[in-house]
């Protein structure tokens, strides 16, 4: 029974039955591709060498040693870990053999800069352009490409740097005779291999060196739980049973076992065995706890992929992990960790039937049922929260199925494909635990749905936990928890690394409190015609494929729609953005209009050539590759790449592959049958040797934008109005050659379907624009990851964020505890690295007598008028100067005609401003103040939220 609060692929019906036979459909269900086979009968040494990596949990030591031995002196070894999770306690032992080669120890792209200039030196000075800082350090080896000039190092070899600078650095090599730089050149980090040796669980006991920490505050719990988890080991063999749990007289006979154990050790032993946190060990030893389940389940499941493929740094070799704070603050009585014959019991003998009650009756909401979603659906279904009569849990995300998802959201399946999100993993988690009361949403959270999340759904909340994967979102919930005074559990993913956040009303700093700064955006000149590297390029594939085949069809419908009216708005409009709407649509309906399938491969054809030719073409005959700037610098200098026009060809296939899914997709918008015949390349190229592709000539005063600043491509400045007019004109005149009802059909950008072209045109695009630039090309799945945003998620992180995240769920429900209690957590298991931190406590502003937090909402009752609630804040000390409601100016003393306001009453004054009818479900609003103490220094005060129900 201990077994269904640890592990989500057991049901009650499988009490009494075999471990590895009860699980085994429900792994199997995970992955068809994996194949899962059982052993019910005792495992020998000899079937080890079956296996590349094998992992130990519930075996004694003795046995331990004995299979690590074997896997240690085995040729090849066989990789070796072994876990143990005994309550608040867990540790990891790894051993991947005496000479075992990491290809990549982080898991990082390798770090790259664009070369301005290098000397000719002993040793040399490279100096790169102040595009991006450089991120190499010394001792790194490096190999350079794309050189002009210096030839010499452009041969591929390896080259330690040193002396690493923001933008430079020095090369340990006589360039002295080599030839004199004259410009470009790419210098690229070289990863080097790392050769680790692994001592064998033997001898790591004994001399176990340095523990992974991951708690600076729990400094000396790793060498005293190394000496616990031994002592448990001995317990066992001694009294065939673990500690019973919260038994005075087994936690004696325990730490007395352990101090043995570290008087053998000598020198090596530890001064304070401390007998508190032995006792607590033995108390929740017999315990295997879903939060330290998912938490260890990743590390080690990350361990296994790293044995296995040699990409990221092994765990070296122990490490040990305690989370003793998250127990009652309160002192309970001994029967409240009684069993109760009931799923929970493993629960109860540690943290009690209290907790365990307030874990069943928790209102919680958890925003998103992606990866992280799914982990915490499936951690607090095992828990038991929200399964009790007065407990209520509600999900929601907006999001429907996809094949990609398969590989990290573990509640669904390749059925579940197209279904929405949060239905099926409520369904998921249901069939977990049949107690959970759980209702699934598929609303965005967000302003426009607070008439769903409305006040009264967030009061009754206890808390609330963030499965979420951008960050407007996450500061819409942080602020609504703010509002309210919610707790709300935060965390994220971002390959091998993850994060945590404890936001506690009143104790920590909210999570908006500190913003990552924002990420990069290349300049819209260097997108559009000056690419450097292949970010740029599928940048302007994506953005050319929408405005293509998204927003031009779209905007075609528009305009046939309601003719009359779209024609006025542009009218009205009259600037240059309505100009190049018109345009758009005329070239769409008229020079570029398709009929047949044949007009589609034309329209490819003839792409191809503006893109990847003209454009290259009109590009180099404005700025010849000799130009100069208006400073006499050169023009082409780094980072900018002086491109080449490409040469069309039938027997280059990546040019018919593009021309393929260009057609494919045209003829999806003008509803023209794709014939078979277009996946045969023979019959394609015959197809586009019947295009007629006209002559380019470049034209003089053609103006392309080279400001870094500029937002927008500039456009000529004609007389807008005018040309409207005709095009409208045109356009009308189009219209009527129509057929009646005729529509496009815009096509979304959707990166998870492989066999709609979408990342076929994509990568398409990308690689003949990289190929003009002599970017280094990608393949389709590198360019879908960039494309489509993907921020890459993986089960493990995932699993280990959620388990930390859910061993601050029980502090949280406990209610008692302190910030010093709570734990963010910075982890990356590539590395690995674990940091752990207490939160930060809110920012805390005084006046006079008073104190408050960002946490705090001043609340003023009855219904009053602005010059009461000016009043109200005089008799604080503070004088009020202005008001506000959102975005509307209730009140300013500056201005005379406000005054005519002071006895309105202040709800009355913001239906007026504001031109909005309050929703029926609110019964106050909240209005920011502004204030001045006597000596008219300004005083930031909290929200007033004045009721006026």
């Amino acid at each position: 029974m201990w077994d269904l609060s640890s592990s989500f692929v057991f049901s009650e019906n499988d009490v009494g039955k075999n471990r590895a036979l009860a699980s085994l459909q429900k792994l199997q269900e995970l992955n068809n591709a994996v194949v899962i086979s059982t052993l019910t009968t005792t495992l020998t040494k000899q079937k080890l060498s079956d296996f590349q990596a094998v992992v130990f949990t519930d075996i004694s030591l003795e046995k331990s040693l004995e299979y690590n031995d074997y896997c240690h002196n085995h040729q090849p070894p066989i990789s070796f870990i072994k876990t143990e999770v005994r309550g608040l306690f867990g540790t990891v032992f790894c051993d991947f053999g005496p000479k075992f080669t990491v290809f990549d120890v982080d898991g990082e792209e390798p770090h790259t800069g664009i070369i301005a200039s290098i000397s000719n030196d002993n040793p040399a000075l490279v100096s790169c352009v102040d595009d991006e800082r450089l991120e190499f350090e010394d001792g790194d080896l490096v190999v350079f490409s794309e050189i002009q000039g210096m030839k010499e190092l452009n041969d591929g070899k390896p080259r330690k740097i040193k002396s690493v600078r923001p933008y430079s650095f020095t090369l340990e090599e006589d360039t002295t005779n080599f030839g004199t730089y004259v410009k470009g050149g790419i210098v690229t980090q070289v990863k080097q291999p790392k050769v680790l040796n692994f001592k064998p669980l033997r001898a790591a006991l004994k001399d176990p060196g340095d523990f992974l920490l991951s708690d600076f505050s729990k400094f000396d719990h790793p060498p005293l739980l190394h000496i616990a988890f031994q002592a448990l080991n001995r317990f066992i063999c001694e009294f065939g049973r673990f500690p019973v749990a919260r038994s005075e007289e087994d936690a004696q006979k325990f730490i007395s076992i352990a101090g043995n154990i570290n008087e053998c050790l000598g020198e090596g032993g530890v001064e304070d065995i401390n007998p508190k946190l032995l006792t607590h060990f033995a108390f929740g030893a017999r315990a295997v706890l879903n939060p330290m389940a998912a938490m260890f389940g990743g590390i080690v499941g990350q361990e296994v992929v790293k044995a296995c493929s040699g990409k990221f740094h092994p765990l070296f070799q122990f490490f040990y992990f305690d989370s003793v704070e998250s127990l009652p603050v309160e002192p309970l009585d001994p029967i409240d960790f009684k069993p109760l014959n009931s799923r929970y019991d493993a629960q109860i003998s540690v943290f009690g039937s209290k907790l365990q009650k307030n874990l069943e009756d928790a209102k919680v909401f958890i925003v998103g049922s992606g990866a992280l979603g799914c982990e915490f659906l499936k951690n607090v279904a095992l828990m038991g929260v929200s399964c009790g009569s007065q407990g209520q849990l509600t999900i929601t995300d907006d999001d429907v199925i996809e094949k990609s998802n398969l590989s990290r959201q573990f509640l669904f399946r390749d059925w579940n494909i197209g279904q929405a999100k949060s239905t099926v993993a409520a369904s998921a988690a249901v069939s977990i635990n049949p107690q959970l009361k759980i209702e699934a949403l598929q609303n965005r959270v967000g302003p426009e749905t607070e008439c769903v999340f409305n006040d009264d759904f967030w009061e009754n909340l206890t808390v609330v936990i963030n499965a979420l994967d951008n960050v407007n979102a996450r500061l819409y919930v942080d602020q609504r928890c703010l509002y309210f005074q919610k707790p709300l559990l935060e965390s994220g993913t971002l390959g091998a690394k993850c994060n945590t956040q404890m936001v506690i009303p009143h104790l920590t700093e909210n999570y908006g409190a500190s913003r990552d700064p924002t990420e990069k955006q290349a300049p819209m000149c260097t997108v559009h015609s000056f690419p450097h590297n292949i970010d740029h390029c599928l940048t302007w594939a994506r953005s050319e494929f929408e405005g293509l085949l998204e927003k031009t069809p779209a905007e075609v419908n528009a305009y046939l729609s309601n003719p009359s009216e779209y024609a006025t708005a542009m009218r009205n409009a009259a600037d240059a953005q309505a100009k190049d709407n018109l345009e758009r649509i005329l070239q769409c309906l008229e020079q570029e209009k398709c009929e047949t399938f044949q007009d589609c491969v034309t329209w490819a054809r003839l792409r191809f050539e503006d893109y990847f030719v003209n454009r290259v073409k009109q590009l180099t005959f404005t700025f010849p590759e000799d130009a100069t700037t208006s400073t006499g610098a050169p023009f082409w200098s780094a980072p900018k790449r002086f491109p080449h026009p490409l040469q069309f060809s039938t027997t280059d296939p990546s040019h018919l592959q593009f021309i393929m899914a260009a057609s494919i997709l045209r003829a999806e918008t003008f509803g023209i049958p794709v014939p078979d015949w277009v996946k045969n390349t023979k019959m394609l190229a015959k197809a586009v040797e019947k295009v007629i592709v006209p002559d380019f000539q470049p034209k003089e005063g053609v103006n392309i934008e080279t400001d870094e600043k500029a937002t927008s491509l500039s456009t000529g400045s004609v007389d807008d109005a005018a040309v409207i007019n005709e095009l409208l004109f045109k356009l009308e005149r189009c219209r009527n050659n129509l057929p009646s009802g005729f529509r496009m059909k815009p096509i979304q950008f959707e990166k998870d379907d492989d066999t709609n072209y979408h990342m076929d045109l994509i990568a398409g695009l990308a690689n003949m624009r990289a190929r003009n630039y002599s970017i280094p090309e990608v393949d389709k799945l590198k360019a879908k990851f960039i494309a489509g945003r993907i921020i890459p998620a993986i089960a493990t992180s995932t699993a280990m964020a959620t388990g930390l995240v859910c061993l601050e769920l029980y502090k949280v429900l406990d209610g008692a505890h302190k910030v010093e209690d709570y734990r963010n957590t910075f982890a990356n298991l590539a590395l690995p690295l674990f940091s752990m931190a207490e939160p930060v406590p809110p920012k805390v502003m005084k006046h006079r007598d008073m104190s408050w937090t960002v946490w705090d909402r001043w609340i003023l009752r009855g219904n009053p008028t602005v010059r009461e609630l000016i009043q109200w804040l005089k008799d604080k000390g503070l004088n009020a100067y202005s008001i506000s409601y959102g975005s509307c100016l209730l009140f300013n003393n500056m201005f005379p005609r406000h005054k005519e306001r002071l006895d309105k009453k202040v709800v009355d004054v913001a239906r007026e401003i504001a031109k909005e009818d309050l929703p029926p479900y609110r019964s106050h609003l909240d209005v920011v103040v502004a204030c001045e103490d006597d000596e008219d220094n300004d005083i930031n005060i909290p929200q007033i939220s004045v009721y006026y129900r």
